[in-house]
């Protein structure tokens, strides 16, 4: 395989299982050496596990996106590990459900509407004010915010603040393109559909059979699809596409 992302230095939020951990891999095979931040740090250091394991150059950090300070400390133990940072990947999300339902707007408690914006859309905000400033600098850098197929849609097993979440996602990440373009760095957004985790498998699989059959694919997503989706927007051969929002979905959604 040719190593695309040679040299690079990449952060990935949210690393440690599902999506987050796909990307990592597929960056560290793809040469990159990844810091993988998870608010779970023995899943980090899984993830760190299979990627070393694969002859991949890896660290995980345990990290809570949604607070600046945490953000900045890992930041630092980043730059002395592994150095300045080339590629951000903004993964880290939540949704919370009660008895495997989302809240209702009526009856969300205020505080879990405030945890759900603080992990999936100030994180990303915590991520680019920190390691944004180095790439500016290098004249050179690659971020990916992970939205979704809900930031366009109405979803009925998620709950109101994961869809504003990442409908916020979007318009930070055309932002940012504008913003930071001129510095020569892309951002993009991905918008995943439904995509075969562990943590979906804990559903109906009448939710999941009747997906199926409303994606023109025909499948669920794996998080490989994703990861490669990742993997070319932060490549030289992606480099000039920017402001954009790819839904990795199957045709789920369209749009």
């Amino acid at each position: 395989m040719t190593k695309t992302h040679a040299n690079r230095i990449a952060v990935v939020t949210g690393g440690g299982s599902g999506i987050g951990r796909a990307i990592a891999q597929a960056l560290a095979e793809a040469g990159a050496a990844v810091a993988i931040l998870d608010a779970n740090g023995n899943a980090a250091e899984d993830t760190a596990g299979l990627i070393a394991g694969a002859g991949g150059k890896a660290m995980a950090l345990t990290c809570d996106v949604a607070v600046f300070e945490a953000v900045e400390s890992v930041g630092r133990e980043i730059a002395v590990a592994l150095g300045p940072v080339d590629i951000l990947i903004n993964n880290a999300g939540i949704s919370p459900k009660h008895q495997g339902q989302p809240a209702s707007v009526l009856t969300m408690d205020p505080a879990e509407w405030q945890q759900v914006l603080g992990v999936n859309l100030t994180g990303a905000f915590h991520g680019v004010r920190v390691f944004g400033a180095g790439m500016v600098r290098r004249g050179w850098g690659s971020i990916v915010n992970q939205s979704s197929v809900a930031a366009k849609t109405h979803i009925e097993f998620v709950g109101v603040h994961y869809p504003a979440t990442k409908a916020g996602l979007i318009g930070l990440t055309k932002h940012l393109a504008g913003e930071l373009g001129p510095s020569g760095i892309n951002v993009n957004a991905l918008a995943p559909g439904r995509i075969d985790t562990p943590l979906m498998r804990g559903v109906d699989p009448a939710v999941n059979e009747a997906i199926v059959l409303d994606t023109p694919m025909r499948r669920l997503g794996t998080p490989g699809d994703v990861a490669a989706a990742a993997l070319f927007l932060t490549s030289e051969a992606g480099h000039f596409v920017t402001g954009q929002v790819v839904d990795v979905a199957g045709g789920w959604k369209l749009t």
